[in-house]
Formats: structure tokens, C-alpha cells, sequence
């Protein structure tokens, strides 16, 4: 998990829940509410994912988009900006989502640790979808 101050009490709040759920937590930071860059700790996120420390990541900022564009810059991540249960399934189970975003100024507390439960829930469903996010990785013509 990673944050910067404006979605710090989010990804407190979203650590604990998965905590009690058994899942081991590495919290990257922030650790309060004094003003920090969201590019630091989305690229730390993205790191720890790409080389395997981790197999899924949570992001939270503002709006969740910051620290997703920051997240998405590090090769082999695919960061999704999440708004609930729905679009979290469809992030993992269409685009093989690793990393699932969101905006504490946008989404509320039970709506967000829903959308973490069906994201960690979800499996990469493959087929159509498989040939759809290699595309993204490859830097070609087929995109």
C-alpha cells in the first residue's frame, strides 16, 4: 500500500481492514498528513509490484489518478483508478489490473474497502482479454 497526505487516512483505514482479513501489509508511506509528492510513493507502489515484493498493490491519493499515472510508469504495471465494487472486479478481471487506485476526496470508506475485497477477490479472466493486454506491453504495431 501506498498514499500520499490526501489519501493517507484512507489507506490507514483500507491497511487495518486487510490486516484483520489475514492479508501481510507493506506500507510504503506516508505516514501522516504532512504534504508530500503522490509521484514518489505511486512509483514506490510500482516497484514493489514489478519486482515481485509484492503481487497486488493499493494506491490512494486525492482523486486516485496521480498516484496511478506515477504507479503506471514503472514497466510491467497495470494501475487502475477504481470507483467501486464493479469497475475494481472488471480492472483484475478484464485488464489484469496489479494495482488498484483510489481518491479519498471521491470515494467513501465502506465503498472503497468493498472495492478492495472484489479486487483482491478477482482473477485475470484470459482469453479474448489476454490478447487484449498484451497489447499493452508490447511496443508494436498492434496496439
Amino acid at each position: 500500500m501506498a498514499s500520499d497526505h490526501a489519501g493517507f487516512a484512507l489507506k490507514s483505514t483500507v491497511a487495518d481492514h486487510l490486516r484483520s482479513a489475514g492479508y501481510s501489509v507493506t506500507d510504503l508511506g506516508t505516514d501522516g498528513l504532512e504534504s508530500v509528492d503522490y509521484p514518489d510513493f505511486g512509483k514506490a507502489l510500482g516497484n514493489e509490484v514489478a519486482a515481485g515484493r509484492a503481487e497486488l498493490g493499493v494506491a490512494v491519493c486525492g482523486s486516485g489518478i496521480g498516484i496511478c499515472i506515477a504507479a503506471n510508469k514503472v514497466d510491467g504495471i497495470r494501475a487502475a483508478t477504481v470507483h467501486d465494487v464493479t469497475s475494481a472486479r472488471l480492472s483484475r478481471e478484464h485488464n489484469d489490473a496489479n494495482i488498484m487506485c483510489v481518491g479519498e476526496r471521491f470515494i467513501g470508506v465502506q465503498v472503497a474497502l468493498d472495492a478492495v475485497d472484489a479486487f483482491l477477490a478477482t482473477q485475470f479472466a484470459g482469453g479474448r482479454h489476454a490478447r487484449r493486454t498484451a497489447k499493452l506491453v508490447h511496443d508494436d504495431e498492434s496496439a
